[in-house]
């Protein structure tokens, strides 16, 4: 049996009717695609605009809720309630479901994004909440989370199928936390290195800490991210390098 991985990346993330060469370009050589839903960045024009060119490309359509804090691209850490974090979920998810079912697509999945994916990932209460949301809204959603995570836990008990996923370009932490983005060493500035540690993610199913330990982990998804420099070469690099390795790009709900 081959070996399959998903490449996936946050888009949508800006604002405005306007074209989005870079999102289109990512969308080439990934297989799921994570649409901002407006709370941390992304608009109606942009939603609609990024759902229809997923649609075209064949690319998974996932929601990406985050807090509602544009200023700080959902980056800053917001104290919510278990049922705030349920409302502000299932909000988002019928925000972008709307423009999907209007083209006549499929939502796929829900990531969470920024402060509130790494808060979810430690906090079983605000885990319980997001899936709560999912399944009231559509038990056959898969939730891309954090592997080894609270997320990933919730989802179980709940039934509701998860994807774990893992990060090609941030550095780890021994629990299998990433490095906060608040560090010098949050992210891995290098393709050779970045590379090593998808190969090492995706075929022998852990990865390196910057203490130098070896964690374990479930390689479902590689999330790439789509705001840096040179992220269209890279998200190109990994996939061709990947499928030289005989490894199937495809998405979890393909």
């Amino acid at each position: 049996m081959k070996r399959t991985i998903d490449l996936n990346c946050d888009l949508g993330e800006a604002f405005g009717n306007y074209p989005m060469p870079a999102d289109k370009l990512l969308m080439d050589y990934i297989t799921s695609a994570n649409i901002a839903c407006g709370y941390h960045a992304g608009d109606p024009a942009v939603m609609q605009q990024t759902v229809k060119t997923a649609i075209e490309k064949g690319v998974a359509i996932g929601a990406h809720p985050g807090l509602p804090d544009l200023q700080g691209f959902g980056r800053r850490e917001i104290k919510i309630s278990a049922n705030e974090a349920y409302q502000i979920t299932l909000y988002q998810i019928g925000a972008l479901h709307a423009f999907v079912k209007a083209a006549n697509g499929k939502l796929n999945h829900v990531k969470l994004h920024g402060a509130f994916y790494n808060m979810a990932a430690k906090d079983l209460q605000l885990s319980n909440a997001v899936v709560q949301a999912i399944c009231d809204f559509d038990q056959s959603l898969i939730l891309y989370a954090l592997s080894g995570s609270k997320m990933i836990e919730a989802a179980n008990q709940a039934g509701l199928q998860a994807a774990s996923e893992v990060f090609a370009d941030r550095s780890y932490q021994d629990d299998g936390s990433l490095t906060p983005r608040t560090a010098e060493n949050a992210l891995i500035s290098s393709d050779e290195i970045a590379w090593k540690q998808v190969l090492r993610m995706v075929k022998a199913q852990e990865v390196v800490a910057v203490s130098g330990k070896p964690v374990q982990l479930k390689a479902d998804t590689i999330c790439l991210h789509g705001d840096g420099v040179h992220a269209i070469s890279f998200a190109k690099m990994i996939s061709e390098k990947l499928k030289a390795e005989g490894i199937i790009l495809k998405s979890p709900g393909k």
